[in-house]
């Protein structure tokens, strides 16, 4: 018999991973490609005999190489083989890896500082306090009783019950104004902003944003190509002034991120009238508006403009992010569009995590949480600013809401400051990375994991780096 190759097969290895099928399927067509086998393949019969594996076995990668293209299979006839399964490159043969569009290396390098983890992380909420037990227990009823169009594609922007859930909620807890048609269930805050960033602004469309801000928000806006103008921040909130026409403004009114001030009503004026002379979308982002610590809660924002406001809202900080469900409460004349718009995007929640919040809602246990939650924030941030003021030098206000602070610090000792504490094992954030503007110095510390061990290891780390 002629020989088999003009080169070798690599052996068939019985104890790795890939089948038999699958290794001579593999060195066969590697084969073919090389030029080193040509014609005609043997029986299965004789090949069996050559590779020492069962005729099924040879069949079976016969098949495969038949589905590749690679050769043809007559009844009764050996299998031929067609050519080469790719012609020979004309051009020099790459091994550098696949490299990314210059959109995507932007999109890359924007996420790049977004997976901050460790105690002291601002936004977190503390772990230890999601009620795993109940969850698990909702997640289970969910998982026998969603059916039907639930687990389809009919509800793609949010589930009817949890949809209910959040407008009676919103109205009760909120004062908005607000419909279950309007509300977009999605997976979080972060994919709302990209969401409300494609849809409602072109490229080159001005955005105003709270400087410092959050750093979501300038990604989510920037990527969609828009233009950022900063909005100063002092004690009333984010400052109007004589910002330029823009077709977004981005606001935290409830309790500014980072600062933690929130918008007075005169400055809620501007920003109205503003909206309404150059067309804008008002994106108020209220993302943390169950936590308040002192004084009387603010209602939304977003009863005072239903038609011009777009509400974002999120479970992140009440339960936990790994939930990913967030919500837009959209304009009535936006709702259908935006909601159109998400099924194009993907940017679909989990159904059964949205029928255990709707479950958690209903019933009363969500409120109840946030209860008991907010006690034992509130006592955690008022004691972790009391700690952080007896450092010479370091101004922390007492949290008016929210589950982070911010830590004023001596100019120019930020990075030491920051470097310092990151190296003792927590994960606040540099202020001067919320800013588009000249950088203000200081850190963003989160305080809902905020033990006193914890208080008093962040502030010995911190005392001892403004002292150098």
């Amino acid at each position: 018999m002629e020989p088999l190759f003009l080169k070798p097969l690599p052996p068939l290895d019985r104890s790795a991973d890939q089948t038999l099928t699958v290794q001579l399927y593999r060195a066969l067509l590697a084969a073919i490609r090389a030029g080193d086998l040509t014609g005609s393949l043997p029986s299965s019969r004789a090949a069996a005999g050559v590779f020492g594996v069962a005729r099924n076995t040879v069949n079976a990668a016969y098949e495969l190489l038949e589905a590749e293209g690679a050769v043809t299979i007559r009844r009764g006839a050996a299998p031929v083989i067609l050519g080469r399964a790719a012609p020979t490159p004309t051009l020099p043969i790459r091994n550098d890896l696949p490299r990314l569009s210059e959109r995507g290396r932007s999109i890359a390098a924007s996420g790049e500082d977004r997976d901050r983890a460790g105690p002291m992380t601002p936004g977190q909420p503390d772990p230890d306090l999601f009620p795993r037990d109940l969850w698990a227990r909702l997640l289970r009823r969910a998982a026998r009783l969603t059916a039907g169009a639930a687990l389809g594609y009919r509800h793609y922007t949010g589930l009817p019950a949890l949809q209910e859930a959040l407008a009676r909620r919103l109205t009760t807890d909120r004062g908005m104004v607000v419909t279950p048609e309007q509300i977009l269930v999605t997976p979080g805050a972060q994919a709302s902003l990209t969401l409300l960033a494609l849809t409602l602004g072109d490229p080159g469309d001005t955005a105003l944003i709270e400087d410092p801000g959050y750093s979501g928000a300038k990604m989510a806006f920037r990527l969609a190509g828009l233009k950022l103008h900063p909005l100063p921040v002092d004690a009333e909130g984010a400052d109007c002034g004589p910002a330029p026409a823009a077709r977004l403004i981005y606001l935290t009114p409830a309790n500014q991120y980072p600062l933690g001030v929130r918008l007075s009503l005169a400055r809620r004026a501007a920003f109205l009238d503003h909206a309404r002379r150059h067309d804008a979308v008002i994106v108020e982002d209220d993302y943390d508006s169950e936590f308040l610590w002192h004084g009387r809660p603010i209602a939304a924002f977003q009863p005072e403009a239903p038609e011009r406001i777009v509400t974002i809202g999120t479970a992140a900080k009440a339960l936990t992010p790994g939930l990913r469900l967030g919500w837009i409460v959209a304009p009535p004349g936006l709702a259908a569009a935006l909601a159109a718009a998400q099924r194009s995007l993907g940017l679909a929640a989990n159904v059964h995590a949205q029928a255990a919040l709707a479950a958690l809602i209903e019933d009363g246990r969500y409120r109840a949480h946030l209860f008991r939650i907010a006690a034992t924030y509130g006592e955690r941030g008022r004691a972790f600013a009391r700690a952080l003021r007896a450092i010479p030098g370091v101004e922390a206000a007492d949290p008016s809401g929210g589950v982070q602070l911010t830590i004023r610090l001596p100019a120019g000792s930020e990075a030491a400051a920051h470097a310092a504490v990151l190296g003792a094992g927590f994960a606040p954030a540099a202020l001067s990375a919320f800013c588009i503007g000249p950088g203000q110095s200081g850190l963003v510390a989160g305080f809902a994991d905020a033990t006193p061990e914890r208080i008093a290891g962040f502030c010995a780390a911190l005392a001892r780096a403004l002292k150098r």
